[in-house]
């Protein structure tokens, strides 16, 4: 006789780029381990490997390639809500000495996708020119939220560029950047003054983010401060 099968409840939510709704449900003990042996083991393969069957085995979407990176930490972030409990126990540590540490908990259905108006995605670098950007990839963004590497900002910025361009426009014609080699790409942003560089920095500084601020009070000198967390793995518990 086979055994009984057991309910998994079902919820929406919107995408935040979009508003297109998903549906989902809590991941199960067999996709909470392989999360958990992919960020034991700390390689950055095993966790996108990871992320990416959680959100495509909770949820009706069929790949995540095409996801933004805000999307995919709204969306992960809930189906971790809905899996192992609708709270996260964060250790911030004080602004006002930089050394306090203090354990806050953080109802995690408070924590939106924060917009910056006046973002988008097209940049006019000149009057000639322009360029139109996506947001990073799954691949980028388990690079900077799992990992603990300091590199560069520029260098950082650069690699997100070439990654995240989608078009050049000039009078005469829109190049597919998908069909430039990356040579070329790079070369074009080698030859950007640094206005036209800011530009692009701009667009990774404002584009949306997973955020959430709070108020934390320093034990040792009573002083209260405001401590704004940002990205998934702010919250990853």
């Amino acid at each position: 006789m086979a055994l009984p099968k057991l309910n998994v409840p079902k919820y929406k939510l919107k995408l935040p780029s979009d508003g297109r709704t998903v549906n989902f449900r809590p991941f199960l003990v067999k996709e909470e381990k392989l999360l958990l042996l992919a960020t034991e083991t700390g390689e950055q393969s095993d966790i996108i490997e990871a992320i990416k069957n959680i959100i495509i085995s909770c949820t009706d979407l069929t790949t995540v390639d095409g996801l933004a990176t805000f999307d995919i930490e709204y969306l992960f972030l809930n189906i971790r809500c809905k899996s192992v409990g609708e709270t996260v126990d964060v250790v911030v540590t004080c602004p006002d000495d930089e050394v306090t540490t203090v354990n806050v908990s953080i109802p995690l259905d408070t924590i939106k996708v924060k917009k910056t108006r006046g973002h988008k995605a097209e940049i006019k670098l000149s009057d000639e020119c322009s360029i139109t950007m996506g947001y990073p990839s799954l691949d980028m963004f388990v690079a900077t939220n799992f990992t603990d590497e300091d590199e560069n900002r520029i260098d950082e910025v650069f690699k997100m560029a070439a990654s995240c361009i989608k078009t050049i426009q000039d009078p005469n014609q829109v190049y597919e950047c998908a069909e430039v080699p990356p040579n070329e790409i790079q070369e074009f942003f080698d030859d950007m003054n640094s206005a036209q560089f800011g530009m692009v920095q701009k667009f990774f500084d404002t584009m949306p983010k997973l955020t959430h601020t709070i108020k934390v009070t320093n034990p040792n000198t009573g002083k209260e401060s405001d401590v704004v967390l940002e990205g998934l793995a702010s919250f990853f518990a």
